[in-house]
């Protein structure tokens, strides 16, 4: 106890046991004042001096009234505490159930779109099957010639039906990793291989927004563990989204290199437009893009960053993203390397 601190007693306990003791009609008014400016006089003069003592200085009210007043006011507030208490867990276990509820429906509408788009996309498969088919047939000219006109015509309805055919198979993707079936296929994967087809692949797409593509892949590197087609989809991705981003004369660059004994760690750098540090986060959710405007100037369904971060940590990888905006981003992971 510090050296000048008063000594504990139950009145310490009680708010305004004045106030409680006038409407009880021990003490009246003028009483309580006396009381008071006594109180006040002792405690100048250095002397702790709580109201109930004052009260029996002046002789104003015993020690045995006092203590049931107290007491009284001490029990009032044990109940009034315990109501509170109960008060507050039933506020509580309503607001749980309402939380429990909200979660619940949630999930339900989560599944309920996984679904919806699961069943659209199966449906969009046989129709674009048979477009697909036919676009093949005219352009060989298996159903008869066809001008240099229409040649044309039918190589970019190619295209466009390619495009479309990936899109699908991203929202396939999306609707199995979101009710928890994606499946990961873990193999022994030449990394080097896997990186340089799909640079190799992405040449074109390149050389057509006047992106320079560059590649950053030793001739010897360790086989990883991966499901290859998965990660040949996500290398993919990144080397896309770095080209969709980067203005003309830019460039997108995918690098392959060993860290330690036991890692590979792949990495696709740009020069493009950066992602804002404040929106960081927005670019892992599906169908959404920064730029959400009705006249944005880059297409794809928002799909393809979190379908590439659920299937990283699917191979018990992280993802990391580091970006400033204007100067462009690079997407970097690791895998586990396979020694003999």
């Amino acid at each position: 106890m510090l050296p000048n601190a008063s000594k504990l007693t139950p009145e310490m306990l009680i708010p305004r046991l004045g106030e409680y003791l006038v409407q009880k009609g021990l003490i009246n008014n003028n009483d309580l004042m006396r009381a008071l400016d006594y109180q006040q006089d002792q405690m100048a003069k250095g002397v702790p001096c709580m109201l109930g003592q004052a009260l029996m200085d002046l002789n104003l009210l015993d020690r045995a009234t006092l203590d049931q007043a107290i007491t009284e006011q001490i029990l009032q507030l044990r109940s009034a505490l315990q109501a509170a208490n109960r008060n507050l867990e039933q506020r509580v276990r309503e607001r749980t159930a309402d939380l429990n509820e909200a979660l619940n429906r949630l999930s339900e509408l989560s599944q309920m779109k996984a679904n919806f788009v699961s069943n659209i996309s199966h449906e969009l498969r046989t129709p674009l099957t048979h477009i697909k088919g036919y676009l093949e047939l005219l352009i060989t000219e298996s159903l008869g010639g066809i001008t240099p006109e229409q040649r044309h015509a039918l190589s970019v309805s190619q295209r466009a039906a390619g495009k479309l055919e990936s899109m699908i198979e991203d929202l396939i993707m999306f609707s199995l990793a979101s009710r928890g079936e994606l499946s990961m296929k873990l193999d022994v994967v030449d990394i080097r291989r896997l990186a340089s087809l799909a640079a190799k692949s992405a040449v074109n797409k390149a050389e057509e927004r006047g992106v320079k593509l560059q590649t950053d892949i030793p001739d010897t590197l360790p086989p990883v563990q991966a499901d290859s087609e998965k990660l040949g989809w996500v290398v993919n991705q990144l080397l896309d989204n770095g080209i969709k981003f980067t203005p003309s004369g830019g460039s997108v660059t995918i690098s392959v290199r060993e860290e330690g004994s036991n890692l590979v760690q792949v990495s696709v750098s740009d020069t493009g437009i950066g992602i804002p540090q404040g929106r960081m986060k927005e670019i892992f959710e599906p169908f959404h893009q920064l730029d959400g405007s009705s006249t944005r100037r880059y297409g794809g369904t928002g799909l393809g960053l979190s379908l590439v971060r659920q299937i990283i940590e699917a191979h018990g990888s992280l993802l990391d993203v580091k970006s400033a905006e204007g100067k462009g981003s690079v997407f970097k992971f690791p895998l586990l390397a396979i020694r003999d």
